[in-house]
């Protein structure tokens, strides 16, 4: 496994982590087998989220004498300086550790960045829970180019998390000043949220930007684990089959798909959004009808129950045109 300094933070980190949110679909012991296999792979950067429901009690359960092994990041969604600080303390104890390596303030909208930068904003939290050293450094996620050019110039900000992939290569040139202004780059999404199937590939195009820091595929299964370690440590130059390989996923995909951030959730109707684009998804990508049609059918809301209002498509990160990709689906599917 190779290892890089995360930016100013200073903390030696293994070039592949870990991303908390999948585990969410398995459980504690599932979480347990899967850390001791990243000792045995030698990773040791884990990464999840308050809002990320039940990963940081799993992690906290799994880590469990073996804490000192690993860098441990979260995130707090608030953007309150009260709510901050109770998110650091529900963390600390979830994740059964009396500090954590990087907290970071978990994708604000730019109105929302001003606010935390008060002094009722999140960050005076932070800052008091760094000179407490209940915190060690502290960073942002972002999912907006404008944003991340903004962050770049915060003097509080230590790392950036952004997405990179083979169809969103928006912020290349962002994440090479990263590299000049020793700011840690934490790349998520190296599969696009799931719609990049061939995940060796994806990881290759990642490990392959000498910028990137660190890259955290989300993991729930040993083989993901497995698979996973496999590509980031191959470090041979990308082959031209490769490339070509890359530029059939960009023509696939385009860019406009659904990463299944759930930032649109949730639903006024109940629709389950980002499942409905997932399973529309491997109907006309993937060519699985029959499996798509009966998994669709068994979803408790379906895009005919929309009733456009817009709300998903105000919290949406990528500006997807969410009511009338739900239209398509209903088109799709009948419903």
């Amino acid at each position: 496994m190779e290892y890089r300094v995360l930016g100013k933070t200073g903390l030696k980190i293994s070039r592949m982590g870990f991303g908390g949110i999948p585990i969410q679909r398995i459980d504690a012991e599932g979480t347990k087998q899967l850390v001791r296999g990243l000792v045995d792979a030698g990773i040791n950067y884990i990464d999840t989220a308050r809002a990320y429901t039940v990963s940081e009690e799993y992690l906290g359960y799994a880590l469990e004498g073996l804490r000192d092994q690993f860098v441990l990041a979260t995130k707090t969604y608030s953007r309150s300086k009260a709510d901050a600080a109770r998110d650091i303390e529900i963390s600390l104890k979830n994740l059964r550790t009396d500090y954590i390596d990087l907290y970071q303030i978990h994708n604000p909208s730019a109105q929302e960045l001003d606010f935390v930068q008060t002094p009722e904003g999140a960050l005076a939290a932070l800052l008091e829970a760094k000179a407490a050293g209940k915190i060690g450094h502290i960073g942002i996620t972002l999912h907006a180019v404008e944003l991340f050019e903004k962050a770049l110039e915060l003097p509080w900000v230590e790392t950036i998390m952004f997405p990179y992939n083979i169809v969103e290569t928006q912020a290349e040139k962002l994440i090479e000043k990263c590299a000049q202004k020793n700011i840690g780059f934490i790349c998520m999404k190296p599969l696009a949220g799931g719609a990049i199937d061939d995940g060796r590939l994806a990881l290759r195009f990642v490990t392959a930007n000498p910028n990137v820091t660190v890259v955290i595929p989300g993991m729930a299964a040993p083989e993901e684990l497995a698979q996973n370690v496999a590509a980031a440590a191959d470090g041979s130059p990308l082959t031209q089959e490769e490339k070509e390989g890359f530029r059939k996923i960009r023509d696939f995909l385009g860019t406009q798909f659904c990463r299944r951030c759930n930032y649109c959730a949730p639903c006024a109707s109940g629709v389950p959004i980002s499942s409905v684009f997932l399973i529309e998804g491997y109907y006309s990508r993937y060519n699985l009808k029959e499996w798509a049609v009966e998994r669709y059918n068994a979803l408790p809301k379906h895009a005919s129950d929309c009733i456009g209002c817009g709300a998903c498509e105000d919290r949406c990160p990528y500006n997807l045109p969410i009511r009338k990709m739900l239209q398509n689906a209903k088109a799709v599917f009948g419903k």
